[in-house]
């Protein structure tokens, strides 16, 4: 697993680090070791699934505060969206900027959303479905 830092404190990208054949490849999804080696967040109790069936559909900003603040893992499982999150930690030195990137099928980067971040996707094709783990449950 490839772990890139974006400009605000705690956000990754996670790319997948392919092991190809004639079959085709092998990839960890997630790695609790390469995870804890990071400092990320090894605990998951909810894995959700999302179907968008329009293009330009809009999902977010969502965000939950302490003591149900939740570490969200996204992955575009089908299609493509532009996956943002803001941090609203209020004694971040990013309080209030974002970051944005395309998710697609086909790239198969992971969006790492920290605690305290809010997190929202638009889709940018039909029928574009994605897979985000969680650390909490909704509240």
């Amino acid at each position: 697993m490839k772990f890139e830092k974006t400009n605000l404190k705690g956000n990754f990208l996670v790319n997948l680090e392919k092991k190809e054949d004639s079959r085709g490849f092998f990839a960890r999804y997630f790695c609790e070791n390469e995870f804890l080696a990071q400092g990320l967040n090894t605990r998951w109790v909810q894995i959700n699934n999302s179907l968008s069936k329009d293009e330009g559909t809009l999902r977010g900003l969502h965000f939950q505060r302490e003591p149900n603040a939740e570490v969200k893992l996204v992955r575009c499982l089908k299609g493509s969206i532009w996956d943002v999150v803001v941090d609203l930690r209020d004694s971040s030195e990013s309080f209030g900027k974002w970051f944005g990137a395309k998710l697609t099928d086909k790239n198969r980067t992971m969006m790492y959303v920290p605690k305290g971040f809010a997190h929202g996707f638009i889709s940018l094709e039909p029928n574009t479905e994605i897979l985000y783990l969680v650390s909490d449950f909704y509240s």
